[in-house]
């Protein structure tokens, strides 16, 4: 009778609130709060009294107490991250309803890096250590050791363009080196000018539409030990290209990670007894049917961002060390190629849910004792946390049995995966393992 008699009084209060009636609203929250006999109640009763409250420490105190009873109360989290400077209520979008992109070229800030000395240009050392100015040698250090443990909210991400946003448009540079105009692909943060040579690297901090990227994995070896690796690869595996096979070029590819919580729903059928009946070579048996929820922690589940190579990227995810990843640092990306992701954060995520969910699923029989499962529900499922990583690798085309064969070698120690039929990329077992069986590979 009270659980009845609350919800009346919490849809009372909701009434009150969006009439504008913040005194109404107020009384027959607080008369929810009190009476609520479930956290769901008491949830969204806290939620709506922060709603009509207007002093900042009160709004607080309600909002972490909708939090206390429903950590994954997305309105609430919300609501606190605007609270707290992390999003502006201006920002906050339909995704239903998301804004056409604007026509013509998109006009990109850029940071360019010269030498400070002699005003040469500076590239990245893939020693994973400094900028080096190909002129007067001088190196400049980037401060490496400052390893990303930050991850953004998925929630205040959603809420804005950004969490939904892939690049559809040129970016137009202006040289402040030279003072030239030019044109950089729509899939790619950097670039040198075509008439002085500079490097230059998109600022997606000041973009409305896109997401910065968080982490980056430096290049740790050159050109010249690329080709080594290659040559090796392509010898050890007893390949013969039919023409000559390009020099590799180094970029960075972009990685989606996401970390998941809350609970997995239920209801599993077990055998609570097994005996053998004295009266037939029969065995009795009692099977009860149980109804719980099931912990989920998914952390850093990778995702490829750019849909352009994600086959044989895929391959060579699992083969990173993403527990070095660095800060993101643009000068990372001085002389050095980019891509920026083509696949939403939203699309990513949804991937990312359903790839949880069926791990799961596969293993919770074994969980709860060869339990049979009757039904499961990833309702109680939450993308909590994202990521978006650059990856170093360097790619080539192998011309091979009739056609051009992408090749990527692992930027960071070297491995290699391709597209080559019957290959066996033996180096990439564990995760890949993992993610070839929810592929259905």
């Amino acid at each position: 009778m009270n659980s009845e008699y609350s919800k009346e009084l919490l849809r009372s209060g909701i009434i009150e609130a969006k009439t504008g009636n913040k005194t109404g609203a107020q009384r027959y929250l607080d008369r929810a709060i009190y009476m609520a006999g479930s956290h769901d109640v008491l949830a969204e009763a806290w939620f709506w009294m922060g709603e009509v409250t207007d002093d900042p420490a009160e709004k607080r105190k309600a909002l972490e107490n909708c939090l206390s009873h429903d950590l994954h109360h997305t309105r609430a989290r919300r609501a606190l991250a605007i609270l707290d400077g992390k999003l502006k209520a201006g920002d906050i979008i339909d995704p239903n309803h998301l804004p056409a992109a604007p026509d013509g070229l998109r006009s990109a800030d850029a940071d360019r890096f010269m030498c400070p000395k002699c005003g040469g240009r500076m590239a990245f050392s893939p020693d994973g250590s400094s900028l080096v100015c190909d002129y007067c040698t001088r190196q400049h250090a980037l401060g490496l050791g400052a390893k990303n443990e930050d991850e953004k909210d998925f929630i205040v991400a959603m809420a804005t363009l950004k969490g939904h946003g892939k690049p559809l448009q040129e970016q137009a540079f202006h040289c402040n080196g030279c003072g030239a105009e030019f044109i950089l692909p729509p899939k790619q943060i950097s670039a040198n000018c075509a008439y002085c040579d500079s490097p230059h690297v998109v600022n997606l901090e000041n973009t409305n539409d896109l997401l910065a990227p968080d982490s980056i994995l430096p290049h740790a070896f050159d050109q010249r030990q690329a080709t080594r690796l290659l040559i090796d690869w392509v010898e050890g595996n007893n390949i013969k290209p039919e023409k000559k096979v390009d020099l590799p070029r180094g970029l960075y590819l972009p990685l989606w990670t996401f970390d998941i919580g809350g609970e997995v729903d239920y209801t599993a059928e077990v055998v609570e007894y097994e005996t053998e009946s004295p009266f037939s070579d029969q065995r009795e048996r009692k099977v009860v049917r149980i109804n719980d929820r099931y912990p989920v922690l998914v952390n850093d589940l990778p995702l490829p961002a750019s849909r352009k190579l994600s086959a044989v990227f895929l391959k060579l995810i699992p083969t990173f060390d993403l527990s070095l990843v660095q800060t993101y640092d643009p000068r990372y990306l001085a002389s050095w190629l980019a891509e920026v992701y083509d696949v939403p954060m939203a699309d990513a995520s949804l991937e990312a849910r359903s790839q949880a969910f069926k791990e799961i699923k596969k293993r919770l029989p074994y969980l709860l004792n060869n339990a049979n499962l009757v039904r499961t529900s990833s309702a109680g499922m939450l993308v909590e946390s994202f990521k978006l990583v650059l990856l170093p690798v360097w790619m080539t085309e192998l011309p091979f049995g009739g056609r051009e064969h992408l090749v990527l070698i692992n930027g960071q120690n070297g491995l290699v995966a391709s597209d080559l039929p019957d290959q066996v990329d033996e180096d990439a077992g564990g995760l890949f393992g993992f993610l070839s069986d929810l592929l259905g590979e």
